[in-house]
């Protein structure tokens, strides 16, 4: 093929995870794999924590494999907010500033993460602003979409990381 060097990287199997949350959607495979270059992967026994509440937020997670619990100290009981499957992420929060985390996450069981850290994605907006646009606006999305559950009176807030 005369043109090949124009046809779109083929994507690999942890890739494809990526593209398929909403927070990475919107990328090209080249510009996918600009970030993906910047995420940690990180793996979870099941119960291990993954962050507690209170600590310090510094990265956001996506679920690529197993399933998370995020709960949260109410009255002084622990309470289970709600269990995320591969595709989603949490903690986005920390992409945005340094306040502390308002929730518990815990490997329900053996987990793969990929991580993206905050002096990461800082980095990326100076680098390269169209992918640190398209992240910040599936980021705003996202948040928004949170804030309008939380203003429904029949359904309890689960409140961002």
């Amino acid at each position: 093929m005369i043109f090949g060097f124009l046809k779109s990287p083929a994507l690999s199997p942890r890739l494809h995870r990526l593209r398929e949350t909403d927070l990475l959607n919107t990328l090209t495979p080249l510009e996918l794999k600009i970030v993906d270059g910047l995420m940690h992967e990180r793996r979870y026994l099941a119960g291990e924590i993954i962050f507690d509440e209170g600590e310090e937020g510094q990265a956001l997670y996506l679920v690529t494999a197993g399933h998370v619990q995020i709960s949260r100290t109410v009255n002084g009981a622990p309470e289970m907010l709600t269990e995320l499957s591969p595709g989603a992420f949490f903690g986005d929060l920390a992409l945005l500033d340094n306040s502390p985390r308002n929730a518990q996450a815990r490997a329900w069981d053996n987990c793969e993460l990929a991580v993206f850290f905050r002096a990461d994605f800082m980095g990326l907006m100076e680098t390269d602003a169209v992918i640190g646009y398209k992240i910040s606006l599936a980021l705003a999305r996202h948040i928004a979409a949170m804030l309008r559950e939380a203003m429904n009176p029949e359904r309890p807030l689960v409140g961002a990381l």
